[in-house]
């Protein structure tokens, strides 16, 4: 499976709905969790976004892309939240995102990793998330 965002549509100015933060301004194809701390979103990962463990979660309530790398797939399966949440560390940006971040550093008391990079970490293996819609 290719990427999730088309490399013509790269760096095209997007608008995700987060709730109980409003709308906040990202480009698409730039990593979820990247544009939600830049947004004001004190989203909290733990492992540094190498989806080694699950503190970046994020629920849709719209927009939820099909693409799912392997290790956020793996990680989900080994913890028992596929289906149920999505790893913001292994997410791209994209128009129409509708979503809620799971833990914060507001609900959960604890302080955010290091920084994290730019781009997805591992080097992304492309899958399509359980319950997806494949077709065209």
């Amino acid at each position: 499976m290719t990427e999730p965002v088309i490399a013509e549509q790269r760096g095209q100015p997007v608008t995700l709905k987060v709730e109980g933060y409003g709308q906040i301004q990202a480009l698409s194809g730039e990593r979820l969790n990247v544009a939600l701390e830049r947004g004001g979103v004190d989203i909290l990962h733990r492992c540094g976004g190498v989806a080694k463990c699950t503190t970046c979660r994020v629920v849709f309530s719209a927009g939820e892309p099909d693409a799912m790398t392997l290790a956020e797939h793996d990680k989900l399966l080994e913890k028992g939240l596929l289906g149920e949440a999505r790893l913001s560390c292994q997410i791209e940006c994209a128009e129409g995102m509708a979503l809620r971040p799971v833990q914060t550093e507001q609900n959960s008391g604890l302080e955010r990793g290091k920084a994290i990079a730019d781009v997805i970490q591992p080097d992304p293996q492309w899958t399509t998330r359980p319950g997806a819609s494949t077709e065209g």
